[in-house]
């Protein structure tokens, strides 16, 4: 079986295509056929060495596939049933721990642009309905924090506002959520072209942050005093505009560092005077991304896929993400 792997130091030159016999499932296991995957920006960090990882790793923490083999024990899978990864493989539910979380699909562990790869049973779930491989590959990552950020820690509410940043697959996510709960929705993107694709989808207001640096403002007036929900892309890049857009005692999640936003700074009499509510968050449990699809189940909601690659594609599928032209998702299938 094929994988790509890293090698050291890194670098999309140094993605190689590698050969190992098929693996065998041990007790608790189950061994997947691979067929597709997508790019976040965590797996270009690692792509590029930006993440450090051993040589060898196998990069990408999306995949879907088949299930084609058992290993002992195991009772909640069928051969046959097809299912898609989780970002944690060990945080099942509950809150987040060092040992939920040590391990990353991807980075810490090998990940999925594999044709094939034994992973604990516990560590996969069902896709939703209807769904190709290529669909439910985008959802591990980008649509699993979308979810955790709006729903789950932002308890967002049918009325309640929502600023989406860019057109990435985390804000298209994002978007799709907000709309499906009853909410609306604000966004920021430098694209003439993207805003007029994100009004066609429902978004309230588009605001280009290129030709508005103080946008954070000007969304805080749009929205009639602020919006409730913000999700926050860029770190350092996109922080004190966020908390300039978040109405009074309003809930902002940090998920990113899009744009060089490693590290910035914070007005703080903003952030306590405004009564925010601010938390990081990285993606979310199996229990969170399971009620994910139930409601992607209810709602018909689909992913919306910018373009496909090849499995030996790799690198040019990075070049094409950090050309930023995409809008929604990349991904690879085979």
């Amino acid at each position: 079986m094929k994988s790509v792997a890293v090698k050291s130091p890194g670098g999309l030159e140094n993605l190689v295509i590698t050969e190992k016999p098929t693996p065998t499932p041990n007790a608790g296991e189950i061994l997947v056929q691979w067929h597709a995957t997508s790019l976040n920006f965590h797996d270009y960090l690692v792509a590029i060495g930006g993440i450090p990882v051993p040589e060898g790793r196998i990069p990408m923490s999306d995949g879907a596939g088949e299930i084609i083999a058992l290993g002992a024990g195991v009772k909640d899978w069928q051969v046959g049933d097809k299912i898609m990864s989780l970002f944690f493989p060990n945080w099942i539910e509950g809150k987040p721990t060092l040992p939920k979380t040590m391990f990353v699909n991807g980075e810490t562990v090998d990940g999925f642009i594999t044709e094939q790869s034994c992973v604990a049973a516990t560590s996969v779930t069902a896709i939703p309905n209807d769904y190709s491989y290529a669909e439910a590959a985008t959802l591990p990552c980008a649509a699993a924090t979308a979810w955790r950020g709006l729903m789950v820690e932002g308890g967002l509410q049918a009325g309640d506002s929502v600023l989406i940043e860019g057109t990435g697959g985390m804000s298209i996510f994002a978007l799709q959520f907000a709309k499906a709960a009853g909410a609306k929705v604000y966004a920021t993107t430098s694209s003439p072209e993207k805003a007029a694709r994100l009004k066609t989808m429902g978004v309230e207001a588009v605001v280009n942050y290129k030709e508005d640096p103080r946008w954070g403002k000007t969304i805080f007036k749009l929205a009639g005093g602020g919006v409730d929900h913000v999700l926050d892309v860029g770190g350092g890049s996109t922080m004190r505009n966020s908390i300039e857009a978040v109405k009074i005692g309003g809930h902002i999640s940090s998920i990113g560092i899009l744009g060089g936003g490693r590290k910035g700074e914070i007005t703080f009499p903003k952030l306590f005077f405004k009564h925010i509510r601010l938390i990081g968050i990285a993606v979310g449990s199996k229990a969170m991304q399971e009620k994910m699809t139930a409601a992607i189940n209810i709602n018909g909601i689909k992913p919306i896929i910018d373009k496909s690659f090849g499995f030996e594609q790799l690198a040019d599928a990075f070049k094409y993400q950090a050309s930023g032209q995409h809008f929604g998702k990349i991904v690879l299938e085979w």
